[in-house]
Formats: C-alpha cells, sequence, structure tokens
C-alpha cells in the first residue's frame, strides 16, 4: 500500500509517498503554498493520483515531549484532511527531522535557496522512513 508523508509548514509543505509495497520512500516534493486549506486540498489530490491508501502527518512535538503551536497547526490540517478525504491521518512524532534533513543536505552540498527549496521534502522522506521503520 501507498503511503504519503506531510510535513506542514507555513510556506512551504513537503511531501514524500513510499514504493507501492509500502516498503521504501520514493518519490518526494514540495508543496508552496500558505493556506492551509489549499495545502490539504493538494495533498488530497496528490493522494488520489498516486493511489495512496494512508496519510502519516508530521506530529512536531518539543524536545520534551510538550506540544506547542506546530503541534496545534498539525491537529488543525489533520482535520482539514480529515474533512476532504477517507483517508486514515496518522500523526508522527517528527522531531529533529528538519533538523536532520537540514544536515544531510548540508553534507551534499547544498546551501541557502537551493537547500531551503528541497528541505521540506527532505523531511517529509524521514517521516516517512520513520513510519514505514515502525510497521
Amino acid at each position: 500500500m501507498r503511503i504519503m508523508a506531510i510535513d506542514f509548514g507555513d510556506a512551504r509543505t513537503g511531501l514524500a509517498v513510499s514504493d507501492p509495497t509500502g516498503t521504501l520512500t520514493g518519490e518526494a516534493w514540495t508543496i508552496t503554498e500558505r493556506d492551509m486549506g489549499r495545502v490539504a486540498q493538494a495533498v488530497v489530490e496528490a493522494a488520489t493520483v498516486r493511489g495512496v491508501l494512508r496519510l502519516v502527518l508530521g506530529y512536531p512535538k518539543n524536545m520534551d515531549g510538550s506540544l506547542g503551536p506546530r503541534a496545534e497547526k498539525s491537529e488543525a490540517l489533520k482535520e482539514k484532511l480529515g474533512a476532504l478525504t477517507d483517508l486514515p491521518v496518522i500523526l508522527w512524532d517528527e522531531r529533529r527531522t528538519t533538523v536532520d534533513a537540514d544536515n544531510i543536505l548540508k553534507q551534499a552540498g547544498r546551501r541557502g535557496k537551493k537547500k531551503k527549496q528541497v528541505l521540506d521534502a527532505v523531511a517529509a522522506s524521514l517521516i516517512l522512513e520513520g513510519y514505514l521503520w515502525s510497521l
């Protein structure tokens, strides 16, 4: 089964989709959109086109495990997605994924604007990878 991970951000949202067996991370890209409703619509459209059967939404907890404003935004996006699709939406602890994605891109020589364009897609891939490993 194809699974899609979502790294929701204020300006950009990273998306990553597994292979058809739900074993490996495959395609990853970024949506540039600020409006949460339009982000939700774009996610559902992308999931439909790709035959996705489950959504995994990054849930940014603080390092101490508490929830802050970013987690509340993820909860709100989960509600919007739930109103648009019957696909299950799983909140997934995404602590450190953006930091790890940033380090991966630095090691690959990506800097500045080029790094910024793909950072959220790499973070979504890390969310997906973590979720797939848990299965």
